[in-house]
């Protein structure tokens, strides 16, 4: 391997010291049509191997820009499609850097066929193994569907460029009106991309994310020693009802979350935290984002959207496929209301429901504040499975505001009656201890003892078993 490319640099960078062995370093360009008989290309513009991340076996792809500019040809594409073919066999994740010009033209319809090739194994692959993508250079056309492909995309927030069409071939478009293949819009705008960073924190998040992920779907050992109380009381967990991702640093081992597609849909939180060393997938409504000081810095309406319900759901299926559990921290208030959103949030919510419903992994569920409407029944309510419900004291637990339900009930009767109804209707249907009774509620848990309830709920859940009717595939 070459130790001056960029490809391989950013191999070594990735992997433990010395843990990179490369397979197919001899492989070139078959063909030799319009004058790639007189161009060398070493490795056909990617180099391929395996190695270690902490301690965790992984193959790895790395596009050579500096090889026709990284294009994909037949050969080159028969290299990642063997990386593959082991990574299954063996039961590893893969790694592919992605840094090239797309198809290679001089090879025609073998360049055609060989990224079909690439899809084939990928889709083959696609629950099997966590695939990791990331974006260090030009990733566009079919390359980027194959950043799309994988279960998760990084991306260098400065130089890369993702895309299918590039920005000045949008109608009335150009990239200094909007840059469609740049980072920050492919992860705010379009959801497309995890992580964003510079190349140091793209190579660091990899590592993290390999550390905490299952390595297939059979054999799940995603988990550490937990070095955290796991009675570790969590007073102020309720100051950060709002902001559910620092509520779920404040829940995790070692107060460490990893936040998936955090720049995109900030009203829904997913990501991963560890509880008693074992690796959990989050999911949260969130209201406001607060700053390091603890000022809010953004605000959100408590209600589902479209974006967040598909980003929901996305991760939701990707912690089922992988044996990872569910935890949902819950505090919606309905969907939003909006022409934009009502062209979309019925099959948004929808494929929520059906991703929590379908799912077969323990899944407990803390209402945190109000849960209300069909809306809370699609974020993994006791009716559509989970497994364990919990609700802090003053929760929120019905079909809709109370006061709202006093105006409808007693329309016309005054606004004394409303009110006095209002607080009946909250008393006997809307709070926490009338679900509980009904059985929709499974504990009421005071905020500061949330870490231990969950951390119990989940090592009772640990040997779960459910099964789903036979079928080839459900069709939401």
């Amino acid at each position: 391997m070459s130790s001056t490319s960029k490809a391989s640099q950013r191999i070594e960078a990735l992997l433990d010291e010395n843990s990179f062995v490369e397979i197919g370093a001899m492989v070139t360009a078959r063909a030799t049509d319009f004058n790639l008989k007189q161009t060398d290309t070493p490795s056909d513009g990617v180099i391929t191997g395996y190695g270690v991340i902490n301690g965790n076996p992984v193959y790895v792809y790395s596009q050579d820009a500096a090889v026709l500019n990284g294009t994909v040809g037949e050969m080159h594409a028969r290299k990642i499609a063997n990386l593959y073919d082991l990574a299954m066999k063996t039961g590893t994740p893969v790694v592919g850097m992605l840094d090239s010009a797309g198809f290679r033209l001089q090879e025609a319809t073998d360049a055609l066929d060989a990224f079909g090739t690439i899809y084939r194994k990928m889709t083959d692959a696609s629950g099997v193994i966590p695939q990791i993508a990331a974006v260090f250079g030009n990733c566009g056309g079919g390359l980027a569907v194959m950043a799309a492909m994988a279960d998760f995309t990084f991306m260098e927030s400065k130089s890369a460029k993702l895309f299918v069409n590039s920005p000045n071939a949008l109608a009335g478009n150009t990239t200094a009106k909007c840059d469609t293949s740049a980072a920050a819009f492919q992860s705010a705008e379009a959801g497309n991309v995890d992580f964003t960073g510079d190349e140091g924190e793209v190579l660091s998040g990899i590592r993290k994310l390999i550390s905490i992920l299952p390595a297939n779907n059979e054999e799940n050992l995603a988990f550490d020693e937990c070095t955290d109380d796991l009675n570790r009381l969590t007073a102020d967990l309720a100051a950060f009802r709002g902001d559910t991702a620092a509520a779920l640093s404040v829940l995790a081992d070692d107060n460490d979350f990893l936040e998936v597609k955090a720049d995109y849909a900030k009203d829904m939180v997913t990501g991963f935290i560890r509880l008693d060393g074992v690796t959990v997938g989050a999911v949260a409504n969130r209201s406001e984002k607060l700053d390091g000081e603890g000022n809010v810095e953004e605000k959100f309406e408590a209600a589902l959207s479209p974006r967040g319900c598909e980003k929901a759901a996305d991760f939701v299926n990707f912690c089922d496929a992988f044996d990872i559990p569910v935890l949902t921290l819950t505090n919606v208030e309905g969907y939003r209301a909006c022409e934009c959103s009502e062209k979309k949030i019925a099959a948004a919510a929808a494929r929520l429901t059906y991703a929590f419903a379908n799912a077969t992994v323990p899944k407990v569920n803390v209402i945190i504040g109000r849960a209300l409407g069909s809306a809370y029944i699609a974020m993994n309510s006791k009716a559509v499975g989970a497994d364990i419900t919990m609700a802090w004291p003053d929760a929120q637990i019905g079909s809709m505001d109370a006061g709202l339900a006093a105006k409808i009930m007693y329309e016309g009767q005054g606004a004394d009656v409303i009110k006095e109804k209002a607080a009946e209707y909250a008393a006997l249907q809307n709070s926490a201890v009338s679900a509980a009774r009904r059985g929709y509620v499974d504990q009421i848990v005071e905020p500061a003892d949330t870490r231990k309830y969950v951390i119990g709920a989940f090592e009772m859940l640990f040997t779960k078993c459910e099964e789903r009717p036979v079928k080839k595939h459900g069709t939401v």
